[in-house]
């Protein structure tokens, strides 16, 4: 990794130097502590939580249905979900660099962060509409034995035959009604770049897109083949100096999380910071 960033006009010097091709898209991801955090969706860091995948999704639909009421797929409440804390097969990524700067500064302070920067085929992004999509978000609601029971070296045919994915094809006709009973046994295991809806406030506020993990699938720190991976080093020491200038292009915690408890937050420790003066008068 090269030389650690100090400043927004440093990174916006180093993203400016990135060479793309023009079948090529540009995501982001902030890091706030580039030795511990990994490539790796909240779902996959342990393996307890992998088991009891279905467990969770269930629970939570089950317990809040009225805030599930206006998603149209798995996709988009495993999008609410993973918004919400919960373990999902979802990992977050960004199309503003910007943001993914204020996410690798915003924490750990004593910590030196980092912005990986995917290079990702335009023709490999995905919509929350796609099939491909439906087929892995549903894979949550099968339980740990099914998934564990999904051979996809099985040719199509007898991969579709099976117990598992008949399961699966039956959650996906509950969203999806003229889906054909046709599995590709490889997307199974695929990692895909999904640009959802911007019907969730703090999706659009964060320009977010997701890498949606199919069944134990993995990616490489280095990246690989679909998905093309560089770095961005980022100083501990400058952390705070670059959240303030982060601030004053109106990046901080009352934009990222819009809700009026961070707003608030974000108003009182504006105004903490300003000295009183004896000139200011209250308006009329």
């Amino acid at each position: 990794m090269s030389r650690s960033i100090t400043s927004v006009e440093g990174f916006f010097r180093k993203v400016s130097k990135l060479e793309t091709k023009e079948f090529e898209v540009l995501f982001y991801r902030g890091h706030s502590n580039r030795r511990e955090f990994k490539l790796r969706p909240s779902l996959y860091r342990d393996s307890g939580w992998r088991k009891r995948e279905h467990f969770l999704v269930n629970d939570l639909l089950s317990s809040n249905p009225s805030d599930f009421r206006d998603d149209k797929s798995m996709f988009e409440r495993l999008v609410r979900m993973q918004h919400h804390s919960l373990p999902t097969r979802l990992l977050d990524i960004t199309s503003n660099p910007l943001m993914a700067l204020f996410f690798a500064c915003c924490e750990f302070e004593k910590f030196g962060g980092e912005v990986v920067i995917f290079k990702i085929r335009r023709s490999r992004i995905k919509y929350s509409d796609s099939d491909t999509v439906s087929c892995i978000a549903n894979a949550a609601r099968l339980t740990a034995a099914e998934r564990s029971g999904i051979d996809t070296s099985l040719d199509r045919i007898a991969f579709n035959e099976s117990d598992p994915i008949r399961r699966l094809l039956h959650f996906i006709k509950e969203e999806k009604p003229y889906f054909a009973d046709v599995i590709v046994p490889s997307d199974m295991k695929k990692i895909i770049c999904v640009r959802p809806r911007m019907s969730n406030l703090r999706i659009a506020s964060q320009s977010g897109a997701f890498l949606l993990f199919g069944i134990d699938a993995e990616l490489p720190e280095e990246g690989n083949e679909n998905l093309q991976i560089e770095r961005v080093a980022i100083s501990a020491k400058a952390k705070t100096k670059i959240c303030s200038e982060l601030e004053a292009l109106n990046i901080h915690r009352g934009t990222v999380y819009p809700n009026i408890e961070n707003s608030a937050l974000v108003v009182r420790e504006h105004h903490r910071s300003l000295k009183p003066s004896s000139k200011e008068t209250n308006p009329l």
